[in-house]
């Protein structure tokens, strides 16, 4: 993950399996055979950037993320000469030489204005380079929703020390016809589609576990300790209107995500 508040990697992780699933639909539409640099941006705890390092056991895999204790967990991941991590800003990282796997994985929706990110991405990798995007596409469901209204009363307003609420923008993510052009403009031949997943979740108050890991974490480092359980109490109390328990006791959590794979030409070939 790649945002500048703290992350919990245990949090986070909660939902494990669930969150690799997209990783993993992702990866299965970049048929690269034999590539020699792959970067994962935005890597987050390293270990979906562990099983880069296993499908290409030939390649120097790096994984880059600008949080201190993601990378302390990813860390436990290192092979020696074949897969490191490193800190950086996604925004700002360059390349020392052209990548053949370039791989974002739930990260851009923290950054505003990606599409130009992504084209400069598509310039950076080798001939017949691969590029994989996976950004959630969620903001407008009433985990994102519910939130900004939330946040947007003056009692609240008035309260949340400055910060950034990019991730509860509509408009941060565009859908697969956007990141399409994105990539065919500069050059990609490029395959863009979404996902919902339906995620079924147990347990006592499953969707805020779910969101604590990810765009409340943000909210509730600008509020006190106090003002923080007490805005968590009135979202809880929301998202338990918004997604109602099962007959089962089980909780369905409906997550878009929107994909996007470029292919940079070999030498002497036009993009299609």
């Amino acid at each position: 993950m790649d945002t500048p508040a703290g992350w919990d990697p245990a949090t986070y992780l909660r939902f494990a399996d669930e969150r690799a699933r997209p990783f993993a639909d992702l990866l299965a539409r970049v048929p690269a055979e034999a590539p020699r640099v792959v970067v994962d941006l935005g890597c987050g705890d390293g270990s979906a950037t562990a099983t880069l390092a296993q499908r290409w056991p030939d390649a120097r895999v790096t994984g880059v993320d600008s949080s201190p204790s993601m990378l302390a967990a990813a860390a436990a991941h290192a092979l020696a000469g074949r897969l490191d991590f490193v800190a950086g800003d996604l925004r700002e990282w360059r390349p020392a030489d052209p990548v053949d796997v370039l791989v974002s994985n739930a990260a851009l929706h923290w950054v505003p204005g990606h599409a130009e990110l992504m084209a400069r991405w598509v310039t950076e990798l080798a001939p017949g380079g691969w590029l994989a995007v996976q950004v959630p596409g969620n903001q407008a469901a009433p985990t994102h929703a519910l939130l900004a209204e939330l946040i947007a009363e003056p009692r609240w307003a008035g309260r949340l020390a400055p910060g950034e609420d990019t991730v509860l923008d509509p408009g941060v993510v565009l859908d697969p016809t956007g990141y399409l052009e994105v990539l065919t403009a500069a050059g990609a031949t490029a395959d863009a589609w979404e996902s919902t997943y339906l995620h079924v979740l147990t347990g006592e108050d499953p969707v805020l576990r779910w969101v604590s890991g990810t765009v409340l974490r943000p909210v509730l480092a600008r509020l006190s300790a106090s003002d923080g359980e007490e805005l968590t109490a009135e979202y809880a109390a929301a998202l338990r209107a918004a997604y109602p328990a099962r007959a089962d006791g089980t909780t369905v959590l409906p997550f878009r995500r929107v994909f996007a794979v470029g292919h940079r030409p070999a030498r002497g070939l036009s993009a299609a």
